[in-house]
């Protein structure tokens, strides 16, 4: 207590101008989030605080010449083990577009590993690190009965992670129905969360069952993908998150809603997010950039990626560059062109022209234990019987999009199994259980990947990350699965018997222990193996990753067969 009185005290004095600030940031213009406004003043840094804006002296003056002085900005919903690499490789790779702080929902991993997996992601962005990592407790372990996760999360365990440090609420609730349909689980996890933000996942729900899961205690929602959806959430009381990831992309289909009386209720999100996106093209810098050239006044949209955050998970000291809040800013020549060219967090710099200052932080020695446990499996285990002229239904891809369409065609039958037809596009698909080595396996088909042969292998399969390969026989399928499991996870791609490329991804099957410069590097080898394979998708990985989740419709496949999303139900294969 003592020494926190000591600090406050301090704090107080640079305030007031008794003392020199640490730092001084001078010759800037900065941002004022909470008024609005674009102001001229000096901001005084003391430890990891801001002491005050206006006229200050400090120990240490930089001076920025001219520009923008910006609150760090703030992803309101990220699963971190989307980018492929641990807390600390991802914070250095965003630290240098901006990104500060972060609200991760681990359910990835819990999906794997459980109420250790999101204690493990609590402890891997412990101690020093500049990145404000912040999560919401995963509330759909798994996902829904249609699929085998590694894990469960009830609302006991629930209860326990509340008293994690940085732990701020419950994460997205996707099992909808069960809000609607008072399953009591769902309900027992909603109220043990009363009074903490809890995030919403409830892609086209409307009318009365959208009024019903607003007053559940539902606070947000990050699926929407027109304006007229988002508008109808918006104003049936959720913030609204607007997300732009790998596989979602929602930015340029959601800036139209946006107005000035309600942009203060919506909030930018990248959800997943792999590191040719990240790296390429940005992260929430890039939202503004996109929002400012649509037309979005360049504060407002600044405001919706920093203090909207901020204030919506109740963290009060960010968001804004203001006296008591942390001091981790930006600073940019343009707001036009929003590019960040320094950045501080916690009152220290911490990179500069898109480049690190001290990237020591990322390196942390850590061992994962083996997640990969599916029962024996081989060549035969992809078979399909089938009568000739059997009508399938079949998952077929969406351009840009995460959701499917539902087809029934028939499927390529040759002495009694069905085939895949790459003729027709149309490729055989698989989803091994690798948790509990159950034997269960789920079989179906996909079209719309182009893949003309050999086949790709996946440990990434959205929510419970069962093993997921599809391809054009079943001896490379039956390669390309096996390949993943030696390698602890990951993805591989194979064609003609032969490895062509692969991807360790030795955490929980997810997450690289390298770098995310080099996991990138990797990833672009594989993309390329595929690409020559035939792919018409640029990342058939991550697509692949989400035709095992069955809470985004229309169909389909998991562990335990083919799921009727709008049905909410497990289907025959054929009609």
């Amino acid at each position: 207590m003592e020494t926190m009185m000591k600090t406050l005290s301090n704090l107080i004095e640079v305030a007031r101008g008794e003392r020199p600030a640490d730092l001084v940031l001078r010759g800037a213009k900065v941002v004022n989030t909470l008024s609005g406004e674009i102001l001229s003043a000096d901001v005084a840094i003391f430890g990891d605080k801001i002491a005050g804006i206006g006229d200050y002296e400090g120990i240490k003056t930089v001076d920025l010449d001219g520009g923008y002085l910006c609150p760090g900005l703030i992803d309101a919903h990220c699963h971190i083990e989307s980018s492929m690499v641990t807390p600390r490789h991802y914070a250095a790779g965003v630290l240098p577009l901006g990104t500060t702080a972060v609200f991760a929902d681990p359910h990835e991993i819990a999906n794997v590993m459980g109420i250790e997996g999101v204690k493990l992601m609590i402890e891997l962005s412990s101690g020093r690190l500049p990145l404000s990592v912040n999560f919401m407790v995963p509330s759909c372990v798994p996902a829904t009965d249609m699929e085998t996760s590694g894990a469960c999360l009830d609302a006991a365990d629930i209860v326990s992670l509340y008293k994690e440090n940085r732990v701020v609420g419950l994460a997205e609730m996707m099992n909808y129905p069960g809000v609607l349909f008072r399953v009591p689980e769902v309900l027992q996890k909603l109220i043990v969360s009363s009074g903490r933000v809890i995030d919403g996942h409830a892609p086209a729900l409307s009318g009365k069952d959208l009024q019903a899961y607003v007053a559940a205690g539902i606070g947000s929602e990050h699926e929407a993908t027109t304006s007229d959806e988002a508008l109808e959430k918006l104003r049936a009381g959720l913030s609204i998150m607007i997300r732009e990831g790998t596989g979602a992309r929602n930015l340029d289909a959601l800036l139209p809603m946006i107005t000035p009386e309600n942009s203060r209720r919506v909030m930018f999100a990248s959800d997943d997010l792999h590191p040719p996106e990240l790296l390429g093209r940005g992260h929430i810098d890039y939202m503004i950039r996109r929002a400012v050239e649509y037309g979005i006044d360049p504060v407002a949209a600044i405001r919706m990626a920093s203090l909207n955050a901020a204030e919506y998970f109740r963290k009060f000291d960010l968001g804004a560059i203001s006296a008591g809040r942390k001091a981790s800013l930006l600073w940019v020549e343009d707001l036009r062109d929003f590019r960040p060219t320094k950045v501080w967090a916690n009152g220290k710099p911490v990179a500069e022209n898109g480049v690190l200052i001290d990237d020591s932080f990322a390196h942390a020695d850590f061992t994962p234990i083996e997640t990969m446990n599916p029962a024996p499996f081989d060549e035969t285990s992809f078979t399909i019987r089938a009568s000739d002229g059997a009508k399938a239904h079949i998952i077929s891809l969406i351009p840009g999009q995460i959701v499917t369409d539902h087809l029934v065609e028939a499927v390529k039958v040759v002495d009694g199994f069905a085939v895949a037809d790459p003729a027709r596009d149309i490729l055989k698909m698989a989803v091994i259980e690798r948790h509990h080595a159950t034997g269960n396996i789920g079989l179906g088909f996909v079209k719309g990947f182009s893949i003309k042969r050999g086949a790709i292998a996946s440990s990434v399969a959205h929510d419970s990350h069962n093993l997921i390969v599809l391809g054009t026989n079943d001896a490379d399928m039956n390669i390309a699965a096996k390949n993943v499991v030696e390698m602890g996870g990951g993805f591989a791609a194979v064609a003609g018997g032969e490895l062509l490329g692969s991807l360790p991804l030795p955490l929980a099957g997810l997450m690289s222990l390298d770098s995310i410069e080099n996991v990138n590097d990797r990833l672009a080898v594989i993309k390329k193996v595929t690409s020559e394979m035939g792919s018409a998708i640029d990342d058939p990985f991550m697509l692949l990753g989400f035709l095992a989740l069955p809470v985004i419709p229309k169909l389909k496949l998991t562990d335990k067969g083919i799921v009727d999303v709008e049905k909410f139900a497990i289907i025959e294969l054929f009609e």
